[in-house]
């Protein structure tokens, strides 16, 4: 059986610690929580991610595992997440590359900080494929490209 796994990398406008990404370093916790309480949830690495990545103390990113894309989609587009998600650019500049990639992982997988980060730059040189994709690799799993979903759990 497989399940999903994401990677998702920002660059921060400003250190942890500026009051300007107090919001979003505030809730941090909370969205992993949420997460982790979400149907389909399985994984995530809580060692690794927290910056400094490649040397940038600003970097930061979030890998996890999930059982379907579309539960994972229920989380990211349709929990008190995709708030944070639409606030993202007081927060994160936009990098020269894509951010974020998703691939196929046999059940109980957990990839490390630099196995995501090997199938993100294999997404970036290559394109969608089997190896690493984005949401338009998933057409069948893409409700939120057609309608936005409500904001559920907004008081966890």
């Amino acid at each position: 059986m497989t399940q999903l796994a994401e990677i998702n990398v920002a660059r921060l406008l400003h250190p942890l610690e500026d009051p300007r990404v107090a919001p979003f370093v505030a809730a941090i916790d909370r969205i992993n929580r949420l997460a982790e309480r979400s149907d389909g949830f399985v994984w995530r690495n809580a060692e690794e991610t927290s910056g400094p990545i490649g040397g940038d103390p600003q970097m930061i990113a979030t890998v996890s595992v999930w059982a379907s894309p579309i539960q994972f989609e229920r989380f990211v587009f349709g929990t008190l997440h995709r708030q944070f998600y639409e606030r993202r650019a007081e927060w994160f500049g936009i990098l020269d590359s894509m951010h974020f990639a998703m691939w196929w992982v046999a059940d109980k997988t957990h990839p490390s900080l630099s196995d995501a980060l090997a199938r993100l730059a294999h997404l970036n040189a290559h394109g969608d494929s089997d190896h690493a994709f984005g949401w338009d690799h998933l057409a069948a799993d893409q409700r939120w490209h057609k309608t936005p979903s409500p904001v559920q759990g907004a008081s966890t």
